[in-house]
């Protein structure tokens, strides 16, 4: 697409050069004005058919044979180069709406996150940082331009729309960011993807406190007030700066860190060997160095701190913290699951 673009600049560039030499030329050879020598020139390269507007002598009409073969084969090989590039930028409108179209589709246990502003933004760096497949939904195609940039699936429409939604393969997502700017398209976004989907988790940013119950009574299964958020955080520092530095490190708000550690939340799956064992016998502190700090039963309450002698179970979620590589570890040799529901 570059090199046909830069071919349609070169070869006007061409066009441009002749008609000044042939302005010149005239300038010279017959004595006329410029104007005249440019009027003659355009008349020649362009073909149209009119007489000559001042007698030319022999050197006059060589220069002007000269600019009717070069006049011609650059106006051709231009049009060509032109009809090129529009071909080539509308087969590659074309083939990129069918690309996406095609990721589209194949969308499933997705997240959709609605807004690409800078909460969009984070949303989407953390759950591509977790590997799960995103799609990105905003009505301003600059806006999202970044999203489409880094090759996330993104919808240019508007997400309160239930068409929207339904595009996004709502049906079959596994949750559900509304992460837009104005409270109430958040809480119209959220009603419509709890209808049409109400196993969906869905988070929501509110900007004003008071849009947090209608955005729980729609459907939001958390929900975020920025500001609130922000004052707990700027108290934490205050008050207990190492442990807001530890929990940062451990759900990676802290970029910089040497420490590559993670809270999960790891899904005992039925083929797992941990079936029948009790924690104190799976190892899992022992031989991969990660802790355990809760356990939800599948029938029950989360439990902090679970006690040692306590059976587990296909079907038990683990809250576990520990290095990546370890946590990684245990999902590979102990038919463990990270799980995102």
């Amino acid at each position: 697409m570059k090199a046909a673009l830069q071919r349609v600049l070169l070869l006007l560039g061409l066009i441009a050069a002749l008609l000044v030499m042939g302005t010149i030329a005239f300038h010279l050879i017959e004595g006329w004005t410029l104007f005249d020598g440019f009027y003659m020139t355009l008349m020649t390269l362009t073909t149209v058919g009119f007489g000559e507007i001042h007698p030319l002598s022999l050197n006059g009409r060589i220069v002007a044979s000269l600019l009717m073969l070069a006049g011609v084969a650059a106006v051709f090989i231009s049009v060509g180069a032109m009809v090129d590039l529009i071909i080539k930028l509308e087969l590659a409108d074309y083939f990129g709406r069918k690309r996406r179209q095609h990721m589209l589709e194949k969308l499933s246990n997705h997240y959709i996150v609605c807004g690409a502003g800078r909460v969009g933004r984070s949303v989407v760096r953390e759950l591509r940082r977790s590997g799960v497949p995103v799609l990105l939904i905003d009505t301003d195609a600059h806006r999202a331009e970044w999203g489409i940039h880094d090759g996330i699936p993104t919808l240019i429409a508007d997400a309160t729309q239930d068409e929207t939604l339904r595009r996004a393969s709502i049906s079959s997502a596994k949750g559900l960011v509304a992460a837009i700017g104005n409270d109430a398209e958040n809480v119209y976004v959220t009603l419509s993807a709890h209808v049409l989907n109400p196993n969906l988790i869905i988070t929501a940013r509110a900007t004003d406190e008071q849009a947090e119950e209608k955005l729980r009574r729609a459907g939001a299964t958390t929900v975020f007030t920025p500001y609130t958020f922000i004052g707990h955080r700027l108290a934490q520092a205050m008050l207990r700066p190492h442990v807001l530095n530890f929990l940062d490190v451990a759900s990676a708000f802290s970029q910089g860190s040497d420490l590559t550690i993670e809270t999960e939340q790891l899904y005992i799956t039925p083929a797992s060997p941990l079936c029948g064992r009790s924690l104190e016998d799976s190892g899992v502190r022992q031989v991969y160095g990660v802790i355990v700090l809760a356990l939800k039963k599948t029938a029950g309450a989360m439990m902090f701190n679970p006690d040692a002698k306590i059976k587990l179970e296909g079907g038990d979620v683990l809250i576990a913290i520990g290095e990546r590589a370890q946590l990684k570890r245990i999902g590979e040799e102990l038919k463990v699951q990270a799980t995102r529901a």
